[in-house]
């Protein structure tokens, strides 16, 4: 179906995307309830716009319970000034705001998670309808698109700002360009473990330039995680030339997520035991960690080993392991 034949959006944004200036406001999306009939999710949105030059569109809260891109974007909104900008800047801290609010990876309302639902539907469930706004309305204005991650409560992450192996490969080293500008204490040549529904394959195959993040995770930000974020935007904008300033680069080790041997997951649930920690270097075979059946004492445990040699870039964050969690990510060090 065309957009043409699209119904449109429900969604209305109180904000004039082509005004100069800085306006903050909302996309309201009409959301009949028990405790509201006539109710809307208002979900917050920062605009700022000087002149010419090229646009960014910075999310966060994709996943609600993930707080790095919010601290940074809600930070960035009440501190940029339109004219320190030469372009626009369009700034949505929670994507997925009912979410956010909830403290959930997805939608209350309708369990929806945001990056499992692009392009969306005007006529589906919330999180579609939001997902829907973003592909035909601010995915178009945008020419570069950065949205953070980290692991939420269930994922703990090394600190990296991420980008994919691409088709277009012209759009892809611009993305490795901001990447590197992004300057992340690792930067990774990510591969997604099902790339269908998500964000990002909706701005790459629309051409964007599109960069990610996954910054940590347990649930909460740390004071560190929270620094790269804020430092990483200000990079990320002045790459773009849409901030005046020079990049404050730092130094960065360049990760490969080169095929599905990367990822280890549980087969069956119980109390996990890591052996190693993030950043540790591991060869193929070694036991990265132990999953013990609770059910009674005296069973030996199931060992997770590592399917290739590499370093430990994400883990199962809580104690407790379910059939199917993903409980490790191995990445190998190219630079």
């Amino acid at each position: 179906m065309t957009e043409t034949r699209l119904r449109p959006s429900p969604i209305s944004a109180t904000v004039d995307f082509a005004a100069e200036g800085v306006q903050h406001g909302f996309l309201r999306l009409p959301y009949s309830r028990d405790d509201s009939a006539w109710g809307s999710v208002m979900i917050p949105i920062t605009v700022v716009r000087n002149g010419k030059g090229p646009t960014a569109l910075l999310t966060g809260g994709n996943h609600g319970d993930e707080y790095e891109g919010p601290i940074a974007l809600f930070d960035l909104a009440r501190s940029l000034k339109p004219e320190e900008v030469s372009g626009a800047v369009i700034i949505v801290p929670a994507m997925n705001y009912p979410a956010f609010l909830a403290g959930t990876r997805t939608s209350p309302i309708d369990r929806g998670n945001m990056n499992r639902s692009f392009p969306g539907r005007p006529d589906g469930t919330v999180t579609e309808k939001i997902a829907d706004y973003f592909s035909r309305v601010l995915l178009p204005m945008a020419d570069i698109v950065l949205d953070f991650h980290s692991g939420g409560k269930t994922l703990d992450f090394l600190p990296f700002c991420a980008a994919h192996i691409l088709p277009n490969k012209q759009q892809e080293q611009k993305a490795f360009d901001f990447v590197t500008a992004f300057a992340a204490p690792y930067s990774m040549k990510m591969l997604e473990i099902d790339a269908v529904g998500m964000y990002d394959t909706a701005a790459e195959e629309m051409g964007k330039i599109f960069i990610t993040t996954e910054l940590g995770g347990g649930g909460t930000a740390t004071a560190k995680s929270a620094a790269i974020a804020k430092r990483g935007v200000t990079n990320v904008l002045r790459h773009a030339g849409i901030v005046a300033g020079a990049v404050d680069t730092g130094p960065t080790t360049w990760l490969d997520m080169p095929d599905g041997r990367c990822f280890s997951f549980a087969e069956e649930g119980g109390l996990i035991e890591a052996v190693i920690d993030l950043g540790d270097v591991v060869t193929e075979g070694a036991v990265i960690a132990r999953i013990y059946p609770t059910g009674r004492t005296g069973e030996a445990p199931r060992e997770i080993r590592a399917a290739m040699d590499g370093i430990l870039c994400a883990r199962h964050f809580p104690g407790l392991v379910k059939p199917g969690d993903c409980v490790a990510v191995m990445a190998t060090v190219t630079s």
